[in-house]
């Protein structure tokens, strides 16, 4: 018997939506042709967590992430990412929120009292950052435990966000890729079980799956949306800091947005 999904019945309304963005340029990279249609009869509002860096000194991988973007200096670089993000998102009919998180290449732990000199810092900075490493920290899919006192910190924030713009749904990553921001926010979202829908993180749904175990444990099923995917690219090279670097071919791949949600609502 056909039945309909969350998003299915939340399009027969114009109830707001909200969009929780690990990344200033995640929400429009993953979901940004269904955001652009539905920005058009009800309000869709995009909350990106972390939108800031630190001073120097920043470990190898940070300074890799520097050097394929066009500006190499960190606050310049984040400042003109959050002036990018405020005005593709504008253009779109959308409202942008930063909550002003520190990006995982760039976020800190306490320094133990041995290697707290600044002299340790300047050596090794990777001795000091929660995740040393893009390979094996940022992208393994773990989440520091170090990290869990911000996601108390996030939740709060969330619940507040939620209260205030009345949103039906509430959009957050699937967590393909198993970047620890996106996964982060997954988390975030998974608080709130009666409005949530997961996105497939593009371009990481490129090259890799999701987390099937998850997704069947949730007990929710894929979703497309393929309308209007020939403005998506041109809205993504708006985001001209990092778009080369994302897609270094010059090529934005035209894939439908998947998104995740339950397999039944309230029996139908």
């Amino acid at each position: 018997m056909p039945y309909r999904t969350r998003i299915g019945r939340s399009l027969e309304g114009d109830a707001p939506w909200l969009f929780l963005s690990p990344h200033l340029d995640d929400a429009v990279l993953s979901c940004g042709a269904l955001m652009e249609a539905q920005a058009q009869g009800r309000q869709i509002i995009v909350a990106t967590i972390f939108t800031e860096a630190t001073d120097q000194p920043h470990t190898r991988a940070a300074r890799s992430f520097l050097r394929q973007c066009t500006i190499g200096d960190a606050a310049q670089l984040y400042g003109a990412r959050q002036a990018e993000d405020r005005a593709v998102l504008e253009r779109m009919g959308i409202q942008s929120i930063h909550l002003g998180e520190v990006d995982a290449l760039f976020r800190r732990r306490r320094k133990p009292p041995r290697l707290g000199s600044s002299a340790w810092e300047r050596l090794l900075p990777e001795f000091t950052h929660r995740y040393p490493t893009y390979r094996f920290d940022i992208a393994m899919g773990r989440i520091a435990r170090g990290d869990r006192s911000l996601i108390r910190e996030l939740r709060t924030d969330v619940a507040a966000l939620l209260a205030q713009t009345q949103a039906e749904l509430l959009f957050c990553p699937a967590g393909v890729g198993k970047h620890v921001d996106h996964l982060m926010t997954r988390e975030l979202g998974e608080g709130h079980p009666d409005n949530l829908v997961l996105y497939s993180d593009f371009p990481y749904d490129l090259t890799q799956q999701p987390d099937e175990p998850h997704m069947q444990g949730l007990g929710y099923v894929p979703w497309s949306w393929d309308h209007g995917l020939s403005a998506k690219p041109p809205r993504i090279r708006e985001y001209a800091t990092q778009a080369d670097a994302l897609f270094p071919d010059g090529e934005i791949p035209l894939k439908p947005e998947t998104y995740f949600v339950p397999g039944v609502i309230n029996g139908q």
